[in-house]
């Protein structure tokens, strides 16, 4: 009998250990998505699930929105401007760097690289 019980006891150990973690979120349409990844923005719920399908606990969170692909662009490339190493640019289009920006030309693109971020983007990137 203490067998049988351990036995149980060890598979629903390994029922509950196999969970795996499903979001639940409404769109702007109202329709409800289920994924195994979180959507993009906006508010979400995090159910954990077991293999046979039961919901076993479930939390509510909000999406952090990505930064925008021009803010990430803007920070990388004042990182490098604001760096010690030589920047070189592609001035003819065909791929390759062709020639080191000059100091003046490098303050210039790190004066559009700033001028970018405080008027199109937060302070601070968005953690995932």
């Amino acid at each position: 009998m203490q067998r049988l019980a351990l036995g149980m006891m060890l598979a629903l150990a390994a029922g509950a250990v196999s969970a795996q973690s499903a979001y639940q979120w409404k769109d702007a349409n109202g329709v409800t998505h289920y994924s195994s990844t979180p959507p993009p923005s906006g508010a979400y719920q995090t159910r954990a699930v077991s293999n046979n399908g039961a919901s076993i606990a479930a939390t509510t969170a909000a999406a952090v929105p990505a930064e925008d692909a021009q803010c990430t662009t803007a920070r990388a490339n004042l990182k490098l401007l604001q760096g010690k190493g030589g920047v070189q640019i592609d001035s003819n289009g065909d791929g390759k760097p062709d020639r080191s920006l000059s100091d003046t030309e490098r303050a210039d693109q790190a004066a559009l690289a700033e001028a970018t971020l405080k008027a199109n983007c937060s302070a601070a990137p968005a953690k995932p």
